[in-house]
């Protein structure tokens, strides 16, 4: 009973946490879609995915093992900062390698300089201190929001007020490095205790083990995810890419930022209860009702006004970007459905589950997506994300019964 206490708590707080982010996120966007076009959020975009592909590529799954771990974080604590301090550095490195060959993918040369100066990011994250998962851990998710929030406003501010200034897309990312470097200093003054660098070898091995499923499951999600924005910016060009990723935002955030909110907290609720079959499979069952009853009024209202929602939000040059949100609101329904499953699965320790279903939606996109860009353009693209998840509900539903049978 405390735990559902603290979880109902924690659904608060994260729901205030969302609310704040993604409310500063969209005021972002509709500023910056008036101050920069299509093909600056393309080239950003295309950064975005370089960065995000070389961090799923080198997840260690390191965060998950340690939610889901029955003993305390401050006992891996010291081996998890030095595992995150290389992985930044390696990630760093690969992507000041791969920037000129990704501008040549992408036949944007315009996207070099800003995929070499995003490469701090990654190097700056690895100094984080591991600590913070802890609030997910203990449910602590009060401490979570004011940490997030801080940073998401300073980021938002930075990221505006220069791209105000200077018209280009490295306010993004300049935005993204002032809330890296706040997180960090935050981290190591208000969250106790502070790592060391020291480093143990039987730890590494237990967490890597542990991390071994989501680093698979990570890259096919990565894919399944990003698999349409790489052939969209390959095959249509940067600004088909900026278009499609704005309106994917635009589509997707209010209903998947609803069904987060109850995501963030049910993992660790469920890895709390796993034991408890009985709780686990009727605290399961009243998740998935809550998510669906507020995801559900969210999409359908989404594609009723996408006509009148994007040239208020955006601006009239985004206009084409109507039929795309109306797609993916529905696309955002479905995968906001799949969260608690998701959070079931890494609950009771089925990282196995996540990695098949990840693959089977990365090889539904691959399979379909050339076929429908050909055809419908960047339209098709919004329809290889639709298919794919609605293809790969049913095997959710299959591993939800085969753990709570």
């Amino acid at each position: 009973m405390r735990h559902i206490k603290q979880a109902i708590r924690g659904v608060g707080w994260m729901a205030f946490l969302r609310a704040t982010t993604r409310g500063l996120a969209f005021v972002r966007l509709a500023i910056l879609a008036r101050v920069l076009d299509p093909f600056q959020f393309g080239i950003y975009g295309i950064a975005s995915l370089i960065l995000a592909l070389l961090e799923i590529f080198t997840e260690t799954g390191v965060n998950v093992v340690l939610v889901q771990s029955k003993g305390k974080i401050t006992d891996y604590l010291n081996t998890a900062w030095v595992v995150s301090i290389f992985r930044g550095i390696l990630i760093s490195l690969l992507m000041i390698a791969l920037s000129y060959p990704a501008s040549l993918f992408f036949k944007s040369r315009e996207s070099f300089g800003i995929i070499i100066f995003l490469s701090i990011v990654p190097f700056l994250r690895g100094f984080i201190n591991p600590m913070i998962v802890n609030f997910q851990k203990e449910l602590e998710f009060n401490k979570e929001f004011y940490l997030r929030s801080s940073v998401f406003l300073i980021d938002t501010l930075v990221s505006v007020g220069l791209g105000i200034i200077t018209k280009s897309a490295y306010c993004l990312a300049f935005g993204l490095l002032i809330g890296v470097v706040l997180e960090i200093f935050l981290s190591f003054y208000f969250v106790k205790p502070t790592p060391s660098f020291e480093f143990d070898r039987s730890k590494l091995s237990y967490v890597m083990k542990g991390g071994k499923w989501m680093t698979f499951a990570g890259i096919f999600d990565y894919l399944f995810r990003n698999g349409d924005d790489m052939v969209v910016g390959r095959v249509l060009g940067a600004s088909s890419l900026g278009l499609y990723q704005v309106a994917y935002k635009i589509s997707t955030l209010p209903v998947s930022e609803t069904g987060q909110v109850f995501n963030k907290v049910a993992f660790p609720l469920f890895s709390k209860i796993s034991q408890n079959k009985e709780f686990l499979r009727s605290t399961f069952f009243k998740t998935l009702l809550v998510v669906s009853l507020f995801v559900f009024p969210f999409g359908i209202l989404l594609f009723s006004f996408a006509g009148l929602l994007v040239p208020i939000a955006l601006g009239e040059k985004w206009i084409s970007a109507i039929p795309l949100v109306r797609t993916l609101s529905i696309f955002g329904i479905i995968t906001s459905l799949q969260g608690p499953f998701y959070s079931l699965f890494l609950g009771v320790q089925r990282q196995n589950y996540v990695t098949f279903i990840s693959f089977f939606s990365f090889f539904a996109v691959a399979v379909t997506i050339f076929p429908l860009i050909f055809n419908f353009g960047v339209m098709g693209a919004a329809y290889s994300v639709l298919l794919s998840s609605l293809l790969s509900f049913p095997l959710f539903v299959y591993g939800a019964f085969r753990i709570l049978k």
